[in-house]
């Protein structure tokens, strides 16, 4: 048997709709044994029906970008079966810039494992998380710098695939294509063969994702180090904040005074 290597994913640099999923950021997760009805239910997502293929999804993700001129993190999620390691998995996908699927791997993960990647688009930052029973248990946005209860677990399947996991900054190490990497990977982990063809005909579960709850704060820091290395540090509480606020908010109301060639200098 030959394992999959990021050589096998070579087709995602030659892939139109990979590149427009790139440029654009999307989201990925394959979760074992929950079907994408339950998934999309985990995500909290209102059900918008199905449709056939890719364009189906594409189309429904910009009808709500249209409805919602892109003021809100809400977003359209599209959910199908595919086969993998012992069983059927779910695989949902996004064009949400990768920034909507992180909050909900941990309930995702609650029937054994589930896997996501994602990348934001523009200058993006790419993301892999992989979790067993709602524990992340290896992440990581560049590959030698991995975080999760199990950070090194991985280390000798990623030097297999091809990752470049060189510590020294003047050792370029392998010419590795690491998104590449990261989708062989993740097929090391759940079994599933990502292609082209499987998410461009794949009959998609719809659902839109809300916005996650915005979450009550008590101070912010502001910490800034100058050019000359002078560091400014101070810590500010909601209260300050909000009394600093009210105040400018009653200036800003108040009566407009005109002061004349002979009104006295306001101090």
């Amino acid at each position: 048997m030959t394992l999959v290597t990021a050589r096998d994913y070579a087709w995602i640099r030659s892939s139109r709709m990979f590149d427009d999923a790139m440029r654009g950021g999307y989201g990925l997760a394959l979760v074992h044994g929950t079907t994408p009805t339950d998934v999309l239910r985990l995500m909290e997502a209102e059900p918008k029906g199905m449709g056939e293929g890719l364009d189906a999804l594409v189309e429904e993700h910009l009808e709500h970008r249209d409805a919602t001129d892109y003021w809100d993190d809400s977003f359209i999620a599209g959910a199908f079966t595919v086969p993998g390691t012992d069983g059927e998995w779910t695989l949902v996908f996004d064009f949400n810039g990768g920034v909507g699927m992180s909050r909900f791997m941990p309930s995702l993960s609650q029937n054994g494992r589930a896997v996501s990647h994602s990348t934001n688009g523009g200058a993006p930052i790419d993301l892999f998380d992989w979790f067993e029973d709602g524990e992340l248990r290896t992440g990581f946005e560049w590959p030698t710098n991995r975080y999760g209860s199990t950070p090194d677990e991985l280390v000798p399947m990623m030097r297999e695939i091809g990752f470049d996991l060189t510590e020294d900054e003047d050792d370029t190490g392998p010419d590795t294509d690491t998104k590449a990497a990261v989708l062989a990977l993740t097929e090391r982990l759940t079994g599933v063969q990502l292609t082209e063809e499987l998410l461009k005909n794949a009959h998609y579960h719809f659902g839109h994702v809300p916005e996650a709850p915005a979450t009550e704060w008590t101070k912010m820091v502001i910490d800034v180090t100058g050019a000359d290395g002078e560091r400014f540090y101070k810590e500010v509480t909601r209260e300050e904040v909000e009394a600093v606020t009210a105040l400018a908010r009653a200036r800003a109301e108040g009566p407009t005074v005109i002061r004349g060639p002979s009104s006295p200098t306001p101090y």
